[in-house]
């Protein structure tokens, strides 16, 4: 924003020297507010409208009795049960139904009767979001790492890596031929030791 008002407001020379399109510094603008720079953050990207289910509230209760009957069943078992009672409905269907009745703790899951010692790990969590009141003021605070897929030849797929800081903007970029565990640990390990903070 000092960049575009620091010029004469030339939206074109701006968009030039900063490599973005125009509907992107106009978006900018309506958004900015000088009193308040949270006008700035990142907002979210959900949809406004989600898909509704497309099921009836007979079709669900069905999918809870027949469950109930058979508790250690899946969809793929299910499924053609329901359909032999006359009900339409695909398997994945039946699945998306299983999942709502779960989510609103409609269904009752059978106790799993292990012989093993062993106690099940927790589920991971995906992604564990930054605290939106966290700011990063040093370099090193927060750093960026994503992977993207190159192809340059046909039948030739390459993981490209890159770590961003998002203070100081210093770029740390790999190329592999595979994306595992060990070609991630060893990018960490190169973050770290090519990064100056």
């Amino acid at each position: 924003m000092d960049y575009y008002h620091s010029h004469g407001r030339n939206g074109r020379l701006t968009c030039r020297h900063f490599d973005i399109s125009p509907q992107t510094l106009h978006r900018w603008l309506r958004r900015y507010n000088p009193r308040d720079l949270a006008t700035l953050e990142e907002r979210s990207r959900r949809p406004h409208r989600t898909r509704r289910p497309t099921w009836s509230p007979e079709l669900a209760q069905a999918v809870q009795q027949i469950r109930e009957l058979y508790p250690r069943w899946g969809k793929d078992k299910l499924a053609p049960l329901l359909r032999k009672e006359g009900w339409e409905c695909s398997t994945s269907m039946v699945g998306r139904l299983l999942t709502s009745l779960r989510k609103r703790g409609a269904l009752v899951e059978p106790v799993v009767s292990t012989i093993s010692a062993r106690k099940p790990r927790p589920p991971r969590s995906y992604a564990v979001r930054k605290p939106k009141h966290y700011q990063a003021c040093q370099p090193g605070d927060i750093v960026q790492v994503d992977t993207l897929d190159l192809r340059p030849l046909p039948g030739v797929v390459l993981k490209h890596f890159t770590a961003r800081d998002v203070v100081s903007r210093w770029d740390v970029l790999e190329v592999h031929s595979r994306a595992t565990a060990a070609t991630a640990a060893a990018f960490l390990d190169a973050i770290q030791a090519r990064m100056p903070f």
